[in-house]
């Protein structure tokens, strides 16, 4: 590796948030299928949006389907997606934009190297807790029906673990709260993490 040399850039991560006026963090929305990452992450954008800041959303499936086509879901795959994911997420930092990141990311290690890899000072984990019972009540994709049939295999919450986060920075338990609710808290815990305001 001793013949790559990342260029050094003249405008840094700090002139691009201060010209945008916010810090560039990355949510990360961990929790099963089904839990309701998505359908927060999508919301909370919004919201965000609508006041001003520069968002960007990666989504598990969107990323399958492009970046990372090539991984299985396999305990490897699915490191190496989310440690790609990770990656990405430093590169949009670094751009200055405000990240939100849904994917189930079952393994703690996993979102330990995430944190490390952006840096904790740019992470928030948010840990969307449903049960899995509710999970599978609502399985709008049909997924959790085909794993239960043999037709999924490595399928998260039935034949392959999920680790539930011990130190998530948010916790929401979705299974109780409704959507705006949700959503309400979340605005709550991220706009005073997320706004800047740069002394002349």
């Amino acid at each position: 590796m001793n013949h790559i040399y990342p260029i050094k850039t003249k405008v840094s991560k700090e002139q691009r948030e201060q010209l945008m006026e916010q810090h560039a963090t990355l949510i990360w929305f961990t929790g099963l299928s089904g839990s309701g990452k998505s359908t927060l992450a999508v919301q909370l954008e919004a919201q965000l949006h609508n006041l001003g800041y520069k968002t960007y959303l990666l989504d598990g499936d969107n990323i399958r389907a492009g970046l990372n086509k090539d991984l299985t879901f396999t305990d490897d795959g699915r490191v190496e997606n989310i440690r790609r994911i990770g990656e990405v997420s430093k590169l949009l930092l670094d751009a200055g934009v405000i990240v939100l990141s849904a994917f189930i990311s079952p393994f703690q290690a996993d979102r330990r190297q995430v944190k490390e890899i952006v840096g904790a000072k740019n992470y928030i984990e948010v840990f969307v807790d449903a049960p899995l019972e509710v999970c599978e009540q609502r399985d709008v994709k049909g997924l959790y029906k085909k794993a239960r049939a043999g037709e999924v295999k490595n399928f998260t919450g039935i034949d392959s673990p999920y680790e539930a986060p011990t130190d998530a920075d948010m916790v929401l338990q979705t299974g109780e709260l409704s959507v705006e609710e949700s959503v309400g808290r979340l605005m709550e815990f991220v706009v005073p993490r997320i706004s800047l305001k740069f002394k002349v």
